[in-house]
């Protein structure tokens, strides 16, 4: 559940959406297992299945469109596409410029990943995606902050030296941690965030209100507890 931290200043919103024939799905595809693209070039993973299954349900017509993470908010309030479904956590800064649908995810704690266990994370450099809440967290507290890109290039600033640990979702990081012995997950982790939910315009009530119902219904029958064992990020409700 990555954490996109607002650096612009309020934008200008356009009048709501008077419903489209189809509906824009915002995604990075690059964050697994919330979204990533597979083999064949297309969205992949929980969100591309939670959104195809809310969009069903809201009967809506759906598209999905791939962004960059650190213009993904200001590409939705001009227009790009018509929602965000990109593991961002809800936060009352993102809040004052775009809306949110209710959670579809708990909080997800985030982890730190080194490669050892006594790596000293209060005093230490530590690497972070740029504009996330890890990244905030860090520069508030003692430690150096070395931020990058992407999240790739975090984990390789671990395995290069440039960097003492990444901080960044336990949900990311830990099937990297799976795969090489080389690197670990340590005992401490950062609770942060307010879980994921879906961003929109504020125009866009009517089209938060469809999305908002399809969520209650998903999390009444069970299928969202479904989708989050299946790819694992993070509690169930």
């Amino acid at each position: 559940m990555k954490n996109l931290i607002l650096t612009t200043a309020a934008l200008a919103l356009t009048a709501g959406l008077a419903f489209a024939d189809t509906i824009r799905m915002g995604t990075e595809g690059a964050y697994p297992p919330y979204n990533f693209l597979n083999d064949a070039g297309e969205v992949d993973g929980f969100e591309r299945e939670l959104g195809d299954e809310l969009c069903a349900r809201a009967e809506l017509t759906c598209e999905w469109v791939t962004n960059e993470w650190d213009s993904i908010i200001p590409n939705l309030v001009s227009g790009n596409y018509d929602t965000i479904i990109a593991g961002m956590s809800i936060t009352a800064e993102r809040d004052e410029v775009i809306d949110f649908t209710q959670n579809y995810t708990q909080p997800d704690p985030s982890a730190y990943l080194a490669m050892s266990m006594d790596v000293d994370v209060a005093g230490g450099v530590i690497a972070a995606q740029t504009g996330t809440i890890q990244a905030s967290h860090i520069a508030s507290s003692g430690a150096t902050l070395v931020e990058f890109a992407t999240p790739e290039e975090t984990v390789a600033a671990v395995r290069n030296g440039e960097a003492d640990a990444v901080l960044a979702d336990k949900s990311f990081l830990k099937p990297i941690a799976d795969e090489d012995a080389s690197l670990m997950l340590i005992e401490q982790e950062e609770l942060l965030g307010g879980g994921v939910g879906m961003g929109l315009r504020e125009s866009d009530g009517e089209l938060k209100a469809k999305f908002d119902a399809a969520i209650t219904s998903m999390k009444e029958d069970g299928s969202l507890n479904a989708l989050i064992a299946k790819w694992e990020v993070g509690v169930q409700f």
